[in-house]
């Protein structure tokens, strides 16, 4: 049995490889978090249909491999979205350094109205954080994107 929606948005998740988009996503849809998941190879999807402002809405949530491997594959995903989540690992250096790789495909191959999330993942390994919350938010900002750090493990900030 279906659940029915009045709107259809079309999210990304994208970013580097091992930064935790699939347990993002695995936990906004059915709060489940494996310690060992394979890589994605292509997309995979979810959806989660939510009320927003009385409506009901299905979020199409697709799951982008990370690997550089794929990363032609993976830019025809970006026509009709409507928004992306750009993800890091806070205890990654390289996975940060590459977001402005990650960005301007972004920007380049979706609509040019597409919504971006910055979102700083792994938030729960704080001892082992390469990438100050304060650095992360400076990017954002230069870049005019919304900002938040989470844990896919714990749950904090994915819902």
């Amino acid at each position: 049995m279906s659940e029915s929606y009045e709107y259809l948005f079309k999210f990304l998740v994208i970013g580097s490889a091992g930064t935790g988009k699939s347990s993002l996503l695995n936990n906004f849809i059915g709060n489940k978090f494996k310690e060992d998941r394979c890589h994605t190879i292509g997309v995979e999807f979810g959806s989660k249909i939510i009320n927003i402002g009385g409506k009901s809405t299905k979020l199409q949530i697709w799951d982008t491999a990370g690997q550089e491997r794929f990363r032609s594959v993976t830019r025809s995903y970006y026509r009709g979205a409507a928004g992306a989540l750009l993800v890091y690992d806070v205890t990654s250096r390289d996975s940060f350094n590459a977001l402005a790789n990650w960005l301007r495909d972004a920007r380049t191959l979706a609509s040019p109205n597409i919504v971006i999330l910055l979102v700083g993942n792994k938030k729960d390994l704080e001892e082992s954080r390469e990438v100050t919350f304060t650095e992360a938010s400076q990017f954002a900002q230069d870049n005019e994107l919304m900002f938040l750090e989470t844990s896919a493990k714990t749950g904090e900030n994915v819902e």
